[in-house]
């Protein structure tokens, strides 16, 4: 990937994204859309609603879902039969899972927040401030993230081989 006539990795990207006021799921869902002939726009819109534990609910972690939307795109079923199709999906990410949490320490935002993490849920998002990149998690668990699918993408391929 090409910015700025040097090479940046895909991770690299998504922490970007994030660190210039993307949420985590977009900020991971972003940075490969292009891959799958998704546009930004669309891609924003697509992985909006996960960021922050899912709608800042601090539950299951915005960036894991970000990455699980990449594993649909890779491979899922697309006809509500195609049960092959769904048990490879579900495969691919149970697996993408393990390795979040081996990266991670868990799957949940408010654990992997830890004191950070709200008390009470809002939908108001924190000011993005140096502050709160200082003390927050959440760039490196993106990079991680995004790396985790970058990884598998080069092992694999874009696209799965017998779709």
């Amino acid at each position: 990937m090409e910015e700025n006539n040097e090479t940046i990795s895909r991770a690299d990207k998504a922490e970007k994204l994030f660190r210039q006021g993307c949420n985590c799921s977009q900020s991971v869902f972003v940075a490969f859309a292009d891959l799958y002939g998704i546009d930004e726009t669309m891609a924003m819109r697509l992985s909006a609603s996960f960021g922050a534990g899912i709608g800042r609910m601090r539950e299951t972690c915005g960036a894991a879902c970000g990455l699980f939307m990449l594993a649909g795109m890779y491979d899922c079923a697309t006809c509500p039969s195609d049960r092959a199709g769904k048990i490879r999906n579900y495969e691919l990410v149970q697996k993408l899972a393990q390795q979040f949490v081996e990266r991670n320490g868990s799957l949940k935002c408010s654990l992997m927040l830890g004191a950070l993490a709200d008390k009470k849920i809002t939908p108001e998002a924190q000011e993005r401030t140096p502050e709160y990149y200082k003390k927050r998690p959440c760039p490196h668990i993106v990079h991680e993230a995004a790396a985790i699918w970058e990884e598998f993408i080069k092992e694999n391929g874009l696209i799965a081989a017998d779709k």
